[in-house]
């Protein structure tokens, strides 16, 4: 039995894990070949030293030290491959985990549109919508009927009208000028001519005449 067999219990007859269960797994097998990595490293340091401290005194057992190191390099490098293809393996797993999810999601939501239009009958549908824009029609003729001012005496002669509102403005002008009275009495105007007022005598001539006697009688 393989590897990934042991690890999923891969036997005739055995239920198909879900994906939930083989990421669950697949995370599981990493952690613990990370922990063998670990473990590998400090044994490749540790076969190191030793190497190291008997490389002069016993070569031996520095060599033997060196072969268990390539030895546990190669295990290392079995495990690192062993990672990259579990990683590989899980992230393929989760993306068709997503998409599992994404696809139920798309199918229930196509089942309840279905579902939905299941009561629905695209004739009753048009019927409906025809029978709205009717009423639509009705109530904006409605609207534009209670809207328009009722026309009363439309038949009127406009000219007609304009005659009559001459003749009453005449009426109330004619009105007016015989309830102003008799015009008020005028004075009579006089019939002799003016008397003319006595001309003022010049002054310097008075003082001539005023001279002129003062000398007569300082000659006498």
């Amino acid at each position: 039995m393989s590897f990934l067999g042991k690890i999923f219990g891969g036997k005739k007859g055995d239920k198909t894990p879900t994906t939930g269960e083989a990421i669950q797994k697949l995370r599981e097998t990493e952690e613990m070949l990370m922990k063998k990595q670990d473990f590998l490293e400090k044994k490749i340091v540790q076969e190191v030293d030793i190497a190291k401290k008997n490389g002069t005194k016993n070569k031996r057992a520095a060599i033997q030290a060196l072969k268990r190191k390539k030895r546990y390099e190669k295990q290392l490098q079995q495990i690192d491959g062993t990672l990259s293809t579990i990683e590989m393996q899980r992230e393929a797993l989760e993306g068709a985990n997503t998409n599992t999810a994404v696809l139920q999601t798309m199918k229930s939501a196509a089942e309840a549109l279905k579902h939905a239009h299941q009561h629905m009958d695209v004739d009753q549908v048009h019927d409906m919508m025809d029978d709205i824009a009717e009423q639509q029609d009705v109530a904006r003729e409605i609207s534009d009927a209670i809207s328009n001012p009722v026309a009363f005496g439309q038949d009127v002669d406009e000219e007609e009208l304009e005659r009559e509102l001459e003749a009453l403005e005449q009426e109330e002008l004619d009105e007016a000028l015989l309830n102003t009275g008799p015009a008020p009495e005028l004075p009579n105007v006089p019939v002799a001519e003016p008397v003319a007022a006595p001309k003022a005598k010049p002054r310097a001539k008075v003082e001539d005449d005023d001279d002129l006697k003062e000398l007569e009688s300082w000659a006498a």
